[in-house]
């Protein structure tokens, strides 16, 4: 079965104390993770050390990086090696989340090659894909999403893609004041898995992770987890309340 995820993503935000309290509220909740379950979070790259300390020992809990380069290292001022993360203990990454893409312009090539080098490490990705709002409104929302895993993934063995996990961010959801519902994430994830299909055959892409990444919150994440598509989600805004995050976890499906 594919594993359920509830990946935390705090992008630029909280003090490294803010962090550790944060991690520390949350270990302390009542939650559990099955065998099948997992909670990741994805933490600025000055918290990587603190954090990976914080859930030693913890079961079926990882720390991911929000980002890394596309190089094994050299003169590249600022950025991030896997070889880096890998030196740390970091086995996942989050890789063309749609702020990369929108603020840094970071193309489906260039995430191809950050594909490539993480999978040469054995640090798993969290690929992200999605569509802005003009997109959708358009209706050209399943090509566009099919030509980011195309471009990006389609170069990979059926083994190597199933070391991935994806996750489906609806932009035009995010901060619109549009809301996406349950069908339409069900709709979209369900998409992406035709697609993988498409190139790998319906057992490979039965088997690989996709996850929600629009304004998951405590209050709808059980009804976004339930739908036999969506296998967790890439929370935001509510990841940085302990209370909330707690809730998402446990609103995985067993």
């Amino acid at each position: 079965m594919r594993k359920q995820i509830a990946a935390a993503n705090w992008k630029m935000n909280l003090t490294i104390s803010q962090g550790a309290d944060l991690l520390d509220a949350i270990i302390a909740k009542p939650h559990s993770l099955t065998e099948n379950q997992q909670a990741v979070f994805a933490v600025p790259s000055p918290y990587l050390a603190m954090a990976q300390a914080k859930v030693a020992g913890k079961k079926n809990v990882f720390i991911a990086a929000q980002n890394c380069y596309s190089k094994k290292s050299g003169a590249y001022t600022g950025e991030v090696s896997v070889e880096m993360l890998q030196s740390l203990g970091i086995s996942v990454v989050v890789l063309g989340h749609s702020e990369r893409r929108e603020y840094f312009n970071e193309s489906n090539q260039f995430l191809a090659d950050k594909v490539n080098i993480c999978l040469e490490y054995n640090i798993t990705p969290i690929f992200c894909c999605g569509e802005a709002l003009a997109i959708r409104e358009a209706g050209t929302q399943n090509d566009y999403v099919a030509k980011q895993l195309e471009e990006s993934l389609f170069h990979l063995s059926a083994e190597q893609l199933q070391k991935l996990v994806i996750a489906y961010e609806p932009i035009w959801a995010i901060g619109t004041g549009k809301t996406a519902s349950s069908e339409q994430a069900q709709e979209m994830h369900a998409h992406l898995r035709a697609v993988l299909a498409s190139k790998y055959g319906d057992a490979v892409a039965a088997n690989i992770s996709i996850l929600y990444g629009g304004s998951v919150k405590g209050s709808n994440a059980k009804e976004l987890f339930s739908q036999p598509d969506v296998d967790g989600g890439l929370v935001g805004g509510a990841s940085l309340n302990a209370d909330e995050f707690v809730t998402i976890i446990n609103s995985l499906k067993a």
